[in-house]
């Protein structure tokens, strides 16, 4: 007997329910009738596979596309179905394996359903967890890009000497700046402090609110001459605005250890050929 980690198997199956169960019981409002017989949502759902899709939020152009593509869709399927086709070895046959297909995406369902969590399970990954729910520490920064060394010490010599830094530097930004935010008097508005490449990261949260770097910061980019507007430090997302969050990740990892455990029990019991 061959045994298998199975973990790429549950996390398709978690896919599954996802997608296609939340098709097969999407909402039933109806958009249009074909000989009596009603398209709903739920028809747009499974032609789209993607339950999440919110039909009457896209433009109206691709909403008729959508419908009319349903429409020949059951048009198709009703000239099919009176065809006799019914009656054909390869219909029957794929009918039941599509009969064991939906089987276990409706058995996916309801055990899911029955998975839960408690308020001390949530509260407990969140205090284990807490680096996980922060927001990261930002920066409000400007800087003019230089190609050489030289040239960023001349503008940080001419800072140094102007009465008004900020609108100095907003001055030579857009007259020396190499870079694409010179125009801008070289803006970078705001971003988390390690979005950046690391040497300007570095210096720019060394530097005080309302400062310029004094000696220029090199990167991959050239040299650097940076000016903080403002910064915020990191902070903490409260449980309370995280805890919905929390309990979809928890319902997620215990219904995949289910169903992990599920598939290995029958492994044990079950007679697998590979060929």
């Amino acid at each position: 007997m061959i045994k298998i980690k199975s973990r790429k198997l549950v996390t398709s199956l978690i896919a599954t329910i996802a997608i296609t169960t939340g098709s097969l019981f999407a909402s039933s409002d109806v958009l249009a009738t074909v000989n009596g017989d009603k398209i709903t949502k739920q028809d747009i759902a499974i032609l789209l596979g993607n339950p999440n899709v919110d039909f009457n939020s896209l433009p109206q152009k691709n909403k008729s596309q959508i419908l009319d593509q349903v429409i020949n869709n059951k048009l198709l399927t009703n000239k099919a179905v009176n065809s006799g086709v019914e009656k054909n070895a390869e219909y029957k046959e794929s009918l039941e394996k599509l009969k064991k297909d939906l089987a276990l995406r409706v058995w996916l369902k309801q055990e899911s359903q029955k998975v839960k969590v408690s308020e001390k399970d949530m509260k407990d990954y969140y205090t284990k967890n807490k680096a996980q729910f922060k927001v990261p520490a930002t920066l409000e920064a400007r800087h003019i890009l230089t190609k050489t060394e030289n040239e960023a010490v001349d503008i940080i010599k001419t800072l140094d000497k102007a009465s008004k830094k900020k609108d100095k530097f907003v001055e030579l930004a857009k007259t020396k700046s190499v870079g694409p935010s010179g125009p801008q008097g070289g803006y970078l508005g705001k971003f988390p402090e390690t979005k950046m490449v690391p040497e300007f990261s570095k210096a720019a949260k060394e530097l005080k609110v309302g400062n310029y770097s004094k000696k220029p910061v090199k990167t991959q980019f050239g040299y650097h001459v940076i000016y903080l507007e403002s910064k915020e430090a990191s902070k903490a997302l409260e449980y309370d605005k995280m805890k919905n969050k929390i309990k979809q990740l928890l319902l997620q990892e215990k219904f995949r250890n289910f169903l992990e455990k599920e598939a290995n029990k029958l492994r044990e019991k079950a007679k697998i050929v590979i060929k």
